[in-house]
């Protein structure tokens, strides 16, 4: 209940600065037009992000026959969480990771990289796999979606409001610094809090996914291999692709410091650690 509570407080948190800045910025005009802009953008990216991004990476629609072990974890764990069963695709690159995309799902897709195939164990792959379902399972897809309408919204109101000057807007934001302050760090804040609900997501997808297997430490050593070669090897395919960062399973990304609040995923160490307090608490039962 936590997460869920979380991801509704920053999701509410985004909206009300939204709110905020279309009043200081660009009153109910500059308001309507940075809605209306953040919508059009993100209906599209809502419909169509799955083909973008399958087609980016090259990945193959397999099934039954050309990769058994996969269809079989997939359709087991589709049945345990009472979802209809997705398209699977593999990536021909050596990079082990994993990604879940579709609108809602009804039109869901799993992807994962033929070195995460080759580089996991079946029990790790299985934990992975639950990883991804979770985020199906939870709209995830929808809430980023959403999420990122807002930010985009917001960063197309203070362009709007640098251009004309905040013309329109809340007389008591007229000052022309504090126009320009506010246009440059209402973006920044968005962006933060849009981040904050990506890493809440993961967190969650973790705790379901490792539910639906009730194996929490074989999604745990998932991660901490697939960290340490991502840290270790550069992998051109998923390292030269950082827009779609937020939708692996670990990012290729790695942020340290002050990077970490622009970071789309929680530190690897930390759900490592949450995943073996499940672990613990599994085996105490």
């Amino acid at each position: 209940m936590m997460g869920y509570f979380k991801t509704f407080f920053l999701m509410f948190s985004i909206i009300c600065l939204f709110i905020f800045t279309g009043y200081a910025l660009g009153g109910e005009t500059g308001l309507l037009i940075a809605l209306i802009m953040g919508v059009l953008s993100n209906i599209f990216a809502y419909w169509y992000s799955d083909k973008v991004i399958l087609s980016i990476y090259k990945a193959k629609l397999v099934n039954q026959n050309d990769s058994p072990e996969l269809i079989k974890i997939v359709s087991e764990l589709t049945a345990n969480a009472g979802l209809p069963i997705p398209a699977v695709y593999i990536i021909e690159e050596d990079s082990p990771n994993a990604f879940a995309t579709g609108r809602d799902p009804s039109n869901a897709a799993i992807a994962v990289t033929r070195g995460l195939i080759e580089k996991l164990t079946q029990n790790e792959l299985r934990g992975v796999v639950a990883h991804e379902l979770a985020h199906v399972l939870n709209r995830d897809i929808l809430i980023a979606t959403v999420s990122a309408m807002f930010a985009a919204a917001i960063s197309s109101l203070a362009s709007f409001a640098l251009i004309f000057g905040g013309r329109g807007g809340n007389r008591s934001f007229n000052n022309p610094a504090l126009l320009i302050l506010l246009a440059f760090v209402t973006p920044i804040a968005a962006t933060i809090i849009q981040m904050a609900i990506s890493r809440a997501r993961e967190y969650e997808a973790d705790r379901i996914g490792a539910s639906l297997t009730q194996d929490p430490g074989s999604l745990a050593s998932a991660l901490k291999k697939i960290d340490e070669i991502s840290r270790t090897k550069h992998f051109n395919t998923v390292q030269q692709h950082p827009e779609t960062a937020q939708m692996m399973i670990i990012s290729p990304l790695i942020a340290k410091g002050f990077k970490e609040l622009f970071s789309t995923h929680p530190s690897t160490s930390e759900r490592i650690f949450r995943l073996n307090e499940m672990e613990k608490n599994i085996n105490a039962k």
